[in-house]
């Protein structure tokens, strides 16, 4: 069982623009400055982050527990000028967990609510021993030499966001999400996902759009752990040793 916390913003939208429009370069600071923050919180309890929409960001939780995520809310709450309400959610796959997450929070009222504010809205969470977490970092192939060197900036930027959607459409299909982490790089937690359907996306991809990635695979009780283990992998794709899509268990 995976657990997911969504994370939002409380009242964002009209808060941005009263009394009047906010100036765009402190709205980008303080989403990046929150995002940072949230990951710095969830981090030291082994989870992980993953920024969305910024006003909206998801979380992969497993052993971050409620007393973790009111006081991760209340210190949120003293330092900045907005505050943040989260919605919890546990399944066997990521894509329901953040849909239970989302239902959770969504019977509190809505995201421009004035009145729901820090809410922590519970569907589930996953006990010690079945938490699970499987995650894949994803990697597009030989990108420096091929595009980032070659074509302008914005032009490789266009091409790694294509890459993000088929990603994203194949991926929701299987229950799995993904979250563009950097670079060329993404992150799928991906729950009930069996290498040989990883690979069978990633093939299908470089059929369509003539891009070739591979797959680093970790599992393990925590995000942290699956993620540093989907590192691994990938670096062991990256050395040659291995195939386009390796696992690695804890």
């Amino acid at each position: 069982m995976i657990q997911m916390t969504l994370i939002q913003i409380d009242n964002y939208g009209p808060w941005t623009v009263t009394p009047t429009p906010r100036a765009e370069a402190d709205l980008q600071i303080l989403q990046s400055e929150l995002f940072a923050d949230l990951q710095r919180q969830f981090a030291a309890k082994q989870g992980l982050v993953f920024f969305t929409r910024f006003d909206n960001m998801l979380a992969i939780t497993n052993n971050v527990d409620v007393e973790d995520h009111r006081r991760i809310q209340k210190s949120i709450g003293n330092r900045y000028p907005i505050t943040v309400s989260m919605g919890i959610g546990s399944a066997e796959t990521p894509y329901d967990a953040q849909k239970n997450a989302t239902k959770a929070l969504q019977n509190y009222g809505g995201a421009q609510s004035e009145e729901r504010k820090e809410i922590l809205a519970i569907d589930g969470l996953v006990n010690k021993e079945d938490s699970f977490v499987q995650i894949a970092h994803i990697d597009i192939n030989g990108i420096t030499d091929s595009l980032t060197d070659i074509i302008p900036a914005y032009d490789t930027s266009f091409i790694v966001n294509r890459v993000q959607h088929f990603l994203m459409k194949k991926l929701i299909e299987k229950g799995s999400l993904l979250f563009f982490i950097g670079g060329d790089n993404f992150m799928s937690p991906c729950n009930g996902l069996e290498p040989e359907g990883l690979l069978t996306i990633i093939k299908e991809i470089e059929e369509e759009i003539n891009i070739a990635l591979k797959a680093g695979v970790g599992k393990a009780p925590n995000a942290e752990k699956a993620a540093n283990l989907a590192d691994l992998a990938l670096e062991e794709i990256r050395s040659g040793f291995t195939d386009i899509v390796y696992v690695m268990n804890e």
